[in-house]
């Protein structure tokens, strides 16, 4: 099966993948939570938290200080950034991830069929799961070396849809910003 080819990049080269703290903004995370991430990440380090694993960080924030899971899932990933324990795109089993979205014309269904239609096509893969029947319709498309793309839509109140998808399951970060890049590409070309 098909992987991406062309230039690799290396952190810190390229266009490297944004960091946590980047998708969300402190004034978010202050409204949210009750502090900013500074704040948080001093608690987190007077707490001994740079020695935890991510569960145990993101389980504390929840039962010892009240945040929202979400918001400690969020928080935990932003602190483990920071504090140079997870790479940006880093899952917390040692793996990366890229994922790009943005929002179509289109009902969730056809927009799925569109979105998994174009990524056959690039990989010259058939998807091994397509979940046509679920509220969020997802497509799986099976790599060499473990890796997968997943293709998602997920239905606004508008009518439209968000399209997204997930190249998850890399070794390194050596090619995230070229496999965003690649699928930001296939998102535009869904109508």
């Amino acid at each position: 099966l098909p992987r991406p080819v062309g230039a690799h990049y290396r952190w810190g080269m390229g266009t490297p993948v944004g960091s946590n703290a980047e998708g969300v903004g402190d004034d978010a995370v202050r409204r949210a939570t009750g502090r900013d991430r500074d704040e948080w990440f001093a608690l987190l380090d007077r707490s001994g938290a740079v020695a935890w694993a991510h569960q145990p960080i993101a389980e504390w924030l929840v039962a010892e200080q009240r945040v929202d899971p979400w918001w400690a899932q969020s928080l935990t990933v932003a602190y483990e950034q920071a504090r140079g324990i997870r790479r940006p795109g880093q899952r917390q089993d040692g793996t990366f991830e890229a994922s790009v979205s943005r929002t179509v014309e289109l009902g969730t269904e056809a927009a799925l069929r569109a979105l998994a239609a174009i990524v056959t096509l690039q990989l010259d893969v058939d998807p091994l799961a397509l979940n046509l029947t679920a509220k969020h319709p997802t497509a799986r498309f099976p790599l060499e070396g473990g890796e997968f793309v997943l293709a998602s839509a997920s239905p606004l109140d508008d009518g439209r849809s968000s399209i997204g998808l997930t190249w998850g399951r890399m070794p390194d970060d050596s090619r995230l910003a070229e496999v965003k890049a690649r699928m930001r590409e296939w998102l535009q070309a869904v109508g």
